[in-house]
């Protein structure tokens, strides 16, 4: 019955990405988690067209919508963070405040776009199979913390290779796109933004560190975490710091008027 808090999963993953806190956070908030288009139990449009960075920010007020909530909280893990800050430039009257972890305003700092461009073209032209073996190649995101996880944590291992198996190939090549030719909306939320910002990131998280220096730094009022022993999934690598930090800010905002 509390607060409306939207946790908006990343690129290739699935609504159950935060199922570890869903209990401890609905205590205070009405939690809402779903599955982006192309990922886990939605639709697939075959389509390219029908994934955009913009498009997901529809989605998202679509499904506050279908919930009932007209102003919530919102939480963009990766790629969620990226259609996060969609929705607070084109619907800031829904958002309370905005949770930006592990995620940008706009390029992701270090990363190639024609090398993103590349991955795409093999995810349209030849599939998941092909991308997969590109993708055990480059792994991209892969820290410490991460490998750490896979090895000490049951089941995660096989937790990951299902989300795999449950994604679109479509999406992964139009979404790649889409990230690699995303504009940089760092100006615009620096103006803006006026809602509380939380910005979580892990220590290990090389170019996400970046990008969260840079928002910590451009807009005011900003509040930055960095989770220690963490790399691009802090609520899996390092829980306990990542829980607080989270509930922390949830806690000290405004009570809201309904």
């Amino acid at each position: 019955t509390g607060p409306g808090l939207l946790l908006v999963h990343g690129f290739g993953g699935a609504k159950e990405d935060f199922a570890d806190h869903v209990s401890a956070l609905a205590r205070d908030h009405t939690v809402v988690t779903f599955d982006h288009r192309g990922h886990g139990d939605s639709d697939q449009p075959e389509d390219p067209a029908a994934y955009s960075l913009e498009r997901l920010a529809a989605d998202i007020v679509q499904v506050a919508d279908g919930v009932g909530l007209d102003r919530f909280r919102l939480l963009g893990h990766s790629m969620g963070g990226m259609v996060a800050r969609k929705v607070a430039l084109a619907d800031p009257e829904r958002l309370e405040a905005l949770i930006m972890m592990d995620s940008t305003p706009g390029p992701i700092p270090g990363f190639d776009p024609a090398l993103l461009d590349l991955a795409a073209e093999v995810a349209l032209n030849d599939g998941k199979a092909a991308l997969k073996e590109l993708l055990d190649l480059a792994q991209p995101l892969t820290t410490p913390a991460y490998e750490r996880t896979v090895t000490e944590r049951p089941g995660f291992q096989e937790y990951v290779d299902a989300k795999w198996d449950r994604l679109s190939a479509v999406m992964w090549g139009a979404l790649a796109r889409a990230m690699a030719r995303q504009s940089d909306d760092l100006p615009a939320l620096a103006e803006s933004l006026t809602v509380p910002l939380l910005v979580i990131v892990g220590e290990q998280d090389g170019p996400f560190v970046e990008a969260s220096n840079a928002m910590r730094d451009a807009i005011p009022g900003t509040t930055l975490a960095v989770i220690p022993d963490a790399g691009h999934s802090p609520q899996f690598e390092n829980p306990q710091p990542w829980i607080e930090a989270l509930a922390g800010f949830l806690a000290a905002l405004p009570t809201p008027a309904r």
